[in-house]
């Protein structure tokens, strides 16, 4: 499906030439005041993601993992939005915001650890050094709602909407145009809306729900959607970092200044399978894909940052970082150990319960059991 690209938010070309689109005039004073040490930043941050996200894949398909959701041409969509966000921000993730949760601070370990199933979560999101960074959810939509109740709370707690933009909060939750049709989604804007909850639903459009194509999902702009319950919305280049970062910028301020929900539709595209268990070659053609590799956001960057005469060492030093940082998660994967199986019983309650003792102590006594000849005979 062709949507209108008047009303799309674009900075940079597929070339990387700056020319913005008209729908991004607004945005181009924020686009001016971004450092040069900024726009490496971005492009540093996309190329090292990609990497963790290429060594990951690796590791799954060298059986390290049991599965994993590629990231692969999103990176721009993600990096630009999770800059824009302020550190007091809440960022509440899907399930492949790999770069998101590294720029806030996650350990990409610990997304390693949920997806070889030795944990239940992968970090503790009360931790202060992962960056008000909510876990990943695997459940489609439920993260919209979860969003959108902690961002009422900030509202109902005062920390929202005061005039000062250096304690006021806002929320951002990240979905995917095959969770924007569950239910749970249009509670969560309902809610947001009649109750002028400082949340940006931002959701990444990358043309396939698994193997259903956004031609089936809907007749019109997911923007749309969003709109429909009142809530202002965009529709973004999701390729290209700059636009991503300028409008979620505007709408995070937005929001946190008390005038209510956003929502951004990023346009982009999932350059690989929807997870390590899929087959994308069953249900879509190259030419789609080869299409689409011409607009990757990494060469786009490289592009730009080459045309206001960035140096090759730069590109030098960030393959190489990137490099480092892949092999480092492949070592700390190999090292992982397989958690204590009384684990299981910790958290179920948040106070000692009685029934986890009983539980814990049958486990253990029959455990023991295989130890006495012809137990199990």
């Amino acid at each position: 499906m062709t949507f209108p690209e008047n009303d799309l938010v674009r900075i940079l070309e597929a070339d990387g030439r700056f020319a913005p689109s008209p729908a991004a005039e607004k945005y181009l004073s924020l686009i001016d005041a971004i450092s040069d040490a900024e726009l490496e930043q971005f492009y540093r941050d996309m190329v090292i993601i990609r990497a963790v996200d290429n060594q990951a894949t690796n590791l799954q398909r060298q059986g390290q993992l049991a599965l994993w959701p590629p990231s692969r041409g999103q990176e721009a969509a993600q990096v630009g939005s999770a800059r824009a966000a302020r550190p007091q921000d809440t960022l509440f993730p899907s399930y492949r915001e790999h770069a998101v949760t590294r720029i806030r601070g996650v350990d990409p370990i610990g997304i390693i650890k949920l997806m070889r199933g030795i944990s239940h979560g992968g970090w503790d999101p009360a931790d202060p050094k992962n960056g008000n960074t909510r876990l990943y959810t695997l459940v489609l939509g439920s993260q919209t709602l979860h969003a959108t109740g902690y961002a009422m709370g900030l509202n109902f707690d005062g920390k929202s909407g005061t005039g000062d933009p250096e304690r006021d909060e806002a929320v951002i939750v990240y979905y995917g145009d095959g969770a924007s049709s569950q239910g749970d989604v249009h509670e969560a804007m309902v809610f947001a809306a009649s109750y002028q909850a400082p949340t940006v639903f931002f959701l990444q459009n990358n043309q396939w729900a698994i193997s259903v194509p956004v031609s089936t999902q809907t007749r019109v702009p997911f923007a749309q959607r969003s709109a429909g319950y009142g809530i202002d919305s965009v529709r973004v280049d999701g390729n290209d970092v700059l636009a991503s970062y300028a409008v979620s910028r505007v709408a995070l301020d937005d929001a946190r200044s008390g005038q209510g929900p956003r929502a951004i539709e990023a346009d982009t595209y999932r350059l690989g399978a929807h997870t390590t268990s899929d087959d994308p070659t069953k249900y879509r053609g190259s030419d789609e894909e080869e299409a689409w590799a011409l607009r990757d956001p990494i060469i786009r960057m490289r592009a730009f940052l080459e045309g206001k005469g960035a140096a090759q060492a730069l590109f030098d030093d960030v393959d190489a970082e990137a490099a480092d940082v892949a092999e480092d998660l492949r070592v700390r994967t190999l090292a992982l150990e397989s958690p204590p199986a009384d684990k299981i019983f910790n958290h179920v309650y948040s106070e000692p319960h009685p029934l986890m003792d009983e539980q814990r102590a049958w486990r253990a006594q029959y455990e023991a059991s295989f130890d006495q000849p012809g137990a199990h005979a």
